[in-house]
């Protein structure tokens, strides 16, 4: 695959990434992990708003469905080991640079969350990364699964009267990774633990009943979907343990997904992960915060799955494509540099 790095810009911690649809352009949201900024780009890369200075510790961030640039996002994830006073706040734009900030919901250790909308109605799904913290590297409580059906009109929600979520899923041990999968017959979520990956679906209509199911009971850390043989299937790429160093590949067989392939080379904290498809063809853009700490790209090359390293040491913590008209567009949150990269995929 060959791209090129077309902008770069300084953001210390540099972590979320988020399409927004607004003022009838499309733009991308970049956000901090650390007390720092969330910056709105267009899709060239260029600087347009700065959204808030603070608090940060934004994990996650997610368009408001129907919506003129609101959307939702995680303040004060700052760690596994500082997030007791995370939350889900709503920001609506008021003007350049002016943007309205109000918490949805206080959940400590949200770490990530999404809108799905099935049905004509919109529900949040909330995964904790733990549900309690009492010492550094404190993992004796087990995250959880949180939902609710999203109110149509959220001008009521707010710090005094907030979202009331309900535990789907617990006893899940570092509940890190979340991946929207979005297919012909509906959508659903994939959310990864150290108990294993599981499909979550949201009720059918309104009133329904969620629904979850084991993919696979192998420890994961994120995962990514994309047909990268082309047979018409998507198989999934693994990185596992959580904050792990390996990568794999697992191919549905005879309905149950089979690991197929494990990639030799170790990927020190594997975290950045987006699957897509380029000229047609599947491929997952990932990163990895420590060792190479290299942007790559996983695709199928006829014969097998390989690895092509598409920029060095950079150390992404998020990575998402997106359409450009006659370009694909790439973009990279480098945290371990403090850069957030805009790149442009040439070629497959």
């Amino acid at each position: 695959m060959k791209i090129n790095k077309i902008k770069t810009h300084e953001l210390e911690k540099c972590y979320s990434i988020c399409p927004l649809n607004y003022n009838g352009k499309k733009h991308i949201l970049i956000a901090a992990e650390k007390v720092n900024k969330c910056l709105l780009f267009d899709l060239d890369g260029n600087l347009e708003e700065t959204v808030w200075e603070g608090p940060g510790g934004t994990m996650t961030m997610v368009q408001l469905p129907g919506s003129n640039g609101e959307f939702l996002a995680t303040h004060k994830f700052y760690s596994p080991n500082d997030s007791k006073e995370a939350k889900i706040i709503l920001a609506s734009p008021k003007g350049k640079d002016n943007w309205e900030i109000k918490t949805l919901v206080d959940l400590p250790f949200v770490h990530r969350f999404d809108i799905l909308t099935s049905g004509g109605v919109n529900y949040l799904i909330a995964c904790a990364l733990k549900s309690g913290h009492e010492h550094k590297e404190d993992w004796s409580s087990p995250g959880k699964i949180w939902v609710c059906e999203l109110p149509e009109d959220l001008s009521e929600i707010n710090e005094e009267n907030q979202l009331s979520l309900t535990v789907l899923k617990e006893g899940l041990l570092k509940n890190h990774g979340y991946c929207r999968v979005e297919e012909a017959d509906g959508v659903w979520a994939a959310v990864a633990a150290d108990n294993g990956i599981f499909k979550v679906i949201p009720p059918v209509r309104k009133g329904g009943e969620w629904t979850v199911e084991t993919l696979i009971e192998e420890a994961a850390s994120d995962m990514t979907f994309a047909d990268f043989d082309g047979d018409g299937e998507k198989e999934m790429l693994v990185m596992a343990p959580f904050h792990g160093d390996t990568i794999r590949i697992y191919k549905m067989v005879d309905g149950a997904y089979t690991c197929i392939k494990t990639f030799e080379e170790k990927y020190e904290f594997a975290h950045g992960i987006w699957g897509t498809e380029i000229d047609g063809k599947g491929a997952a853009i990932i990163g990895h915060r420590k060792g190479k700490r290299n942007l790559l790209a996983c695709i199928y090359d006829g014969r097998d799955y390989v690895m092509e390293v598409l920029d060095e040491d950079v150390g992404p913590a998020n990575v998402r494509s997106y359409d450009k008209g006659t370009k694909t567009g790439l973009v990279s949150a480098n945290r371990e540099i403090d850069e957030i990269a805009f790149y442009e995929i040439e070629s497959l």
